[in-house]
């Protein structure tokens, strides 16, 4: 590691450390905002608050910029069109609204880093309608997604009866 064990940020987004290069690079993915104290430069999404108000009243909690939490109320259920073309249609302004606000406060914009999960409303049906959305918006930055992969040992009770995960036919 280029970077000494010692040398992080805190739970309260304070810088702990005394390696140059590492405070160099800090302005990738955060923000100053006063003395050593840094906010990560992140926008957290989902269609329902309930996940939004556990990350809110969680230890990291209070690292993210309140207005950088965008959801809506109703949820997508589990269902990707949902996520894309309903409940996802309706937030996905508000969300380019501040990754916008986000963008245009960077020296040099690279790209983006999003992580979503492949299965559901929000992650895989939202998820993917931002991704084309920011593609339009900024077709000359990289972006580089991190998907992750529902576990098959997890059902999804509201969906399992009506749309079986593919299956060989019976006989």
């Amino acid at each position: 590691s280029r970077f000494p064990a010692s040398t992080a940020l805190t739970a309260m987004a304070w810088y702990n450390g005394t390696s140059d290069l590492q405070l160099e690079r800090l302005s990738v993915y955060f923000n100053e905002a006063s003395g050593n104290k840094y906010v990560p430069r992140a926008v957290l999404v989902d269609l329902e608050p309930g996940t939004m108000d556990a990350v809110r009243a969680g230890p990291f909690g209070q690292l993210f910029r309140p207005d950088n939490f965008v959801f809506g109320q109703s949820g997508a259920g589990n269902n990707w069109a949902k996520g894309h073309y309903t409940e996802g249609a309706e937030l996905v302004d508000q969300v380019l609204d501040v990754v916008r606000r986000e963008a245009e406060s960077c020296d040099c914009l690279q790209g983006f880093q999003i992580t979503h999960s492949l299965g559901g409303g929000t992650g895989a049906g939202m998820g993917t309608l931002l991704i084309s959305k920011i593609r339009e918006e900024f077709p000359d930055r990289m972006m580089a997604t991190f998907s992750v992969v529902p576990s098959p040992k997890v059902s999804t009770p509201s969906l399992s009866p009506t749309t079986p995960p593919c299956r060989p036919p019976a006989g």
